[in-house]
């Protein structure tokens, strides 16, 4: 008997000729994710299996494992040998511990024959398994259409016989579709932006402003520990801190008032653009969702668009905060999202801010203003972190 991991995908499967490439790229996450954990990983006929793992360390891999995207879902399992009286112990002592709570249970048999020359077919196996099952624990009954337990049997190189299945991240395998650039503040909407990005394959880099003095270390400290999360997920993700203090001051000072929002977000974005370009990176991702707030506007976000040249990906634009919440809940960002450190989104913001701005007229309040050196000195005083 050997303890094993199950590990299915299911989009990848869609993938026709350049289906290697993407199981390549989930064994490689698969692999980064079990690191120390003595894993050797392995692909045959659609599956990914985890041996090596130990007994004691099996949970710590699962948990790992549900952060992998790309992965359906993952099963711990015994193999053992396809000999019949062997399969039905296995499935004994699998079935001992799904039951031991319960002292009334309802079960039912799945059994997936790839293996065509194993002596029983699918429907005989559940049959005869089934019945092994009621003669072996008499407190159980089969239920075909909502059981209580789903006892499995793979019947592959080995049988592979397990009760559980845990649901993974899904979506796609980190790096299958490009290298994009997060723009990250302390709020609660970005990271859940950049997950869902990376959800789709993209590796992150990320960009955060910073208006010290105006906003603490705290504040900064908390933007890191907000990225190292999201690299649980998404892997290793480059971190530039910008300071953006002039630039602020210099839009608060020489612009109309109403309007430093959008020429904030502005100048932000050339600066993201910049360090995208310098990382190699393809498109932008913003947490923006609309009409959220005053920059949010349709408006607003076709004058921010304005201000790049790059894609603008926005994956929360349709949300509404009870969504994003839910989402930030689920992958732990929440409780460090809401700490009460300002940031420089928060900063300088005015009473009555535009929520209809004319492109035209946002260009010319930021002519009023060189910042050209600014951006230059942002860029030169940006500290860059590697968060994995």
């Amino acid at each position: 008997m050997e303890h094993v991991l199950l590990i299915r995908y299911d989009e990848i499967h869609l993938k026709g000729l350049n289906r290697p490439f993407f199981e390549r790229k989930l064994i490689n996450s698969i692999k980064c994710a079990l690191s120390g954990l003595d894993a050797d990983v392995k692909k045959e006929q659609g599956r990914i299996y985890v041996y090596g793992v130990s007994e004691e360390n099996t949970e710590e891999a699962v948990d790992r494992l549900t952060r992998v995207f790309g992965i359906h879902s993952i099963s711990p399992a015994v193999g053992v040998d396809k000999d019949w009286p062997t399969i039905v112990s296995a499935a004994k002592d699998i079935m001992e511990r799904a039951a031991a709570n319960s002292k009334k249970a309802t079960f039912k048999c799945f059994c997936r024959r790839s293996d065509k020359g194993f002596f029983m077919n699918s429907e005989q196996i559940n049959r005869e398994l089934g019945h092994e099952m009621l003669e072996a624990f008499p407190q159980l009954s089969v239920d075909i259409r909502e059981p209580d337990i789903k006892l499995c049997v793979e019947i592959r190189e080995m049988a592979f016989i397990y009760a559980e299945e845990i649901m993974g991240a899904g979506g796609m395998p980190t790096g299958t579709a490009g290298l994009a650039t997060l723009l990250i503040s302390g709020g609660i909407d970005s990271p859940v932006a950049g997950y869902m990005m990376a959800r789709r394959g993209l590796e992150l880099t990320a960009v955060h402003f910073y208006s010290y003095p105006y906003t603490s270390e705290r504040a900064r400290d908390k933007v890191v520990e907000l990225a190292r999360i999201v690299s649980k997920y998404a892997g290793h993700i480059k971190l530039h801190l910008v300071p953006f203090t002039e630039i602020q001051l210099a839009i608060y000072e020489k612009c109309p008032p109403k309007e430093t929002t959008v020429l904030m977000r502005r100048l932000m974005m050339k600066i993201a653009e910049k360090w995208a370009e310098k990382d190699g990176s393809r498109a932008l991702i913003t947490g923006e969702a609309l009409g959220q707030v005053a920059s949010q506007t349709l408006e607003s976000l076709c004058v921010t668009n304005d201000a790049v040249s790059m894609p603008v990906f926005r994956p929360l634009i349709g949300f509404d905060k009870n969504d994003i919440v839910a989402i930030a809940k689920k992958i732990n960002t929440f409780e460090t999202s809401i700490l009460p450190y300002e940031d420089c989104c928060t900063v300088f913001v005015p009473q009555h801010p535009v929520t209809k701005p004319e492109l035209a007229k946002l260009r010319e309040s930021e002519a009023m203003v060189d910042f050209s050196e600014m951006i230059e000195k942002a860029m030169e005083d940006t500290e860059t972190l590697d968060i994995a």
